[in-house]
């Protein structure tokens, strides 16, 4: 099917440019982070005090993650991508004005907080739209031109942004980032009112109604739960992604100090070797649904997972040893081709494992799950980082992926779950 149609509707258009504009700001945002800490250690980044700073872009989705979707559904969905956009504009035009006044960080945990748990909101309202503005034979289209688009975007964003922020310091890419959510607002505004699926609106006016709500989602979540611990196939999974993040989450902020040591940069290398790495998760993306049907999904989560850890020894191992931006060009490239079809590949375990009226709760359960495992192993290993070279323990966690691997490899072949995976 062609994107013309989509295309040629106003509002889809106006939605897409939002997000694309959006997602490009948010890379730059995240460089600016990364910017703003380094600046407070005079050089590079402390990797105890970025995994403190990033730490607070993931707590809300512990507290208000939960609970965005009900909300959303009760909402205005055009107004809440607007306000979101408005407000997380201002939050972020607000950090260098407050880094002015306060040299403590506490502000700064505060305002990211806040603008990460509009961020939740934004999500699924920015999803749940599009069904509102796009026919119904036009939506896989509009969905794949948004994924797409979104890649492009965080690879774009990744490189500009390192760039910006490298040459004009994190109240630059502050200021851009603000720019952006502005941009995204005026956009969303010219999303038309006419609709193609509507669905009855709840507002919620009163704070009896919101309890209630929360309440229906603590149930929710409840049932979700109970129906992963009764289902061994899901729990299976759920473990597998669980340690996949663990390790992601090991290496995340280490690998970024790690780069700027070994580079003698900012953000500069950091934002050229995320466009690597993205171009990579993208063609392994793109090569995995090509070819994927060919190999149990479980095998190749486990293959994925050993060759995964190969590279990032190598990828440590290498940057150490040589310092060539374009090996470490490379090796990045080579790591998101090969882990690239993890996250595909457990999702469509969960599709063939879970009933159709349960899988919500499931993927909802497995967000909380592999983000406190992210969490958890970024602020340990930051901590340890402070003790032990940094390529020392990305060569480390890379050997403990392998086994993993390896293990799980062993064990999946002793017993094979869910035959149709």
């Amino acid at each position: 099917m062609s994107f013309r149609k989509n295309f040629e509707n106003r509002s889809f258009v106006a939605l897409w440019l939002a997000q694309l504009i959006s997602q490009f700001g948010d890379r730059i945002n995240q460089m600016a982070l990364v910017g703003l800490v380094a600046g407070r250690q005079f050089g590079n980044a402390s990797t105890m005090e970025l995994a403190k700073l990033l730490a607070f872009t993931i707590i809300p989705v512990f507290i208000v993650g939960p609970i965005a979707g009900v909300y959303v559904d009760r909402w205005d969905r055009k107004v809440t991508l607007f306000v979101c956009d408005i407000v997380r504009g201002f939050l972020i035009l607000s950090i260098p004005l407050v880094f002015i006044f306060w040299k403590t960080m506490i502000p700064i945990y505060i305002i990211v907080f806040l603008a990460f748990c509009l961020s939740r909101f934004y999500v699924p309202a920015k999803m749940s739209i599009i069904p509102e503005i796009v026919p119904e034979d036009q939506l896989h289209v509009a969905n794949s031109l948004a994924t797409v688009t979104g890649m492009i975007a965080f690879v774009l964003g990744a490189l500009l942004g390192g760039l910006i922020v490298e040459y004009g310091g994190a109240r630059g890419g502050f200021l851009c980032d603000a720019g952006t959510f502005f941009l995204s607002a005026l956009l969303v505004s010219l999303i038309g009112r006419e609709r193609y699926q509507v669905r009855p609106k709840e507002l919620v006016s009163a704070g009896k109604e919101m309890a209630q709500a929360y309440k229906n989602v603590t149930h929710e979540v409840l049932d979700g739960i109970k129906y992963i611990l009764a289902n061994r196939d899901i729990r299976y999974i759920i473990n597998l992604m669980m340690i996949l993040f663990m390790a992601v989450g090991a290496i995340y902020v280490v690998i970024i100090v790690f780069i700027q040591e070994s580079f003698g940069s900012i953000t500069k290398h950091l934002g050229f070797l995320a466009v690597g790495l993205g171009a990579g998760l993208f063609l392994g993306s793109i090569i995995y649904g090509k070819w994927g049907d060919k190999k149990r999904h479980v095998e190749t989560i486990f293959s994925c997972l050993i060759a995964g850890g190969v590279m990032v020894s190598a990828f440590a191992f290498g940057v150490h040893a040589f310092k060539n931006i374009w090996v470490a060009q490379g090796l990045a490239v080579l790591l998101g081709v090969v882990v690239g079809p993890i996250v595909i590949a457990a999702n469509t375990v969960v599709h063939k494992v879970a009933t159709v009226e349960m899988q919500g709760k499931v993927f909802s359960a497995m967000e909380v799950v592999i983000h406190a495992a992210f969490l958890f192993t970024m602020l340990l290993s930051s901590k340890l980082s402070e003790f032990i070279p940094r390529a020392w323990i990305l060569m480390v966690v890379g050997a403990v992926f392998c086994l993993v691997g390896v293990w799980g490899m062993l064990q999946y072949n002793r017993r094979k779950i869910a035959g149709s995976a």
